[in-house]
Order: structure tokens, then sequence, then C-alpha cells
């Protein structure tokens, strides 16, 4: 038998009053206090022959970027330098970071470091990951009689 409790007004205003402290809490500090998304940015894409990871790293040479993959992580870290600023020039806004940087992808399965690639172009980083010949899958053929 389904049975109806009725909650008492008092508790009903007690959640109205949370759900509007959450409200004005959410809209006034989270932009201030949100985590920054990690950078580089990047985005992967994955099919049975491997994977294709780009990176945004406008302002970056090539040479300041290094790429490690370790098993099931891929690694990519570098230095990004401050803008030089003539003297008794003063930032109005500052909005873009410097300083060394760090980011980890895991992959979604081995791939063959040997083999991989990476090219750079307009502040694009553009990384293929073959996967390993022995973790690619494989159809398995049945023999009957």
């Amino acid at each position: 038998m389904y049975r109806r409790y009725r909650v008492p007004r008092m508790w009903r205003d007690m959640d109205k009053l949370q759900n509007e402290m959450n409200r004005l809490f959410d809209s006034t500090f989270s932009r201030r206090y949100r985590n920054a998304p990690g950078f580089p940015a990047v985005n992967v894409w994955a099919n049975e022959d491997g994977l294709v990871v780009t990176a945004e790293v406008p302002g970056i040479n090539a040479e300041d970027i290094d790429i490690m993959v370790v098993g099931e992580t891929m690694t990519i870290s570098g230095s990004r330098g401050m803008d030089e600023l003539g003297e008794g020039t003063k930032y109005h806004r500052q909005e873009r970071g410097y300083g060394d940087f760090t980011r980890t992808v895991k992959l979604p399965f081995l791939v063959d470091s040997d083999k991989v690639d990476a090219s750079f172009r307009d502040g694009l980083l553009n990384i293929t990951l073959p996967r390993k010949d022995e973790d690619k899958p494989r159809k398995i053929a049945i023999t009957s009689g």
C-alpha cells in the first residue's frame, strides 16, 4: 500500500532557503574559484589502428615541448615564457599564464612508442600514436568438424 507523508512546512522552508543559498553562492563564487581547465587543451581520437591527439599550444616553440609515452600514458610538458614588457610598462590585464606545464593523458590501449609521430604548426601540436600490433583486435577463425 502506498502512503503519502506530509512534510512539515518548516522543512519545506528550510529546503527553499538551502536552494536559494546554493544558487547565490554558485552564481557569485563559481567563476572566481573554479578550477582552470588543463593546459594545453587536448582532443583525443581513437580507432582500431591507433590514436590521434591534438593539443593547443599557442605562443610556444616546438623545441620547448617534450612528449613522453610510457605504458598507457602520454605526457606533454614544456614551458611558456613571460611576455617581454618595455620599461615602465605595467599590466592592465593578464589572463594568459606562463611557466612550466605538464599534461598527462591516459591512453585507452598500448601504443607502439617507437612509431609515435608528432608535428607542430600554427600553435597546434598533432601526435599520431599507432596501436601495438599485439594489442589490436583480431578476428578468430572458427573451425568446424
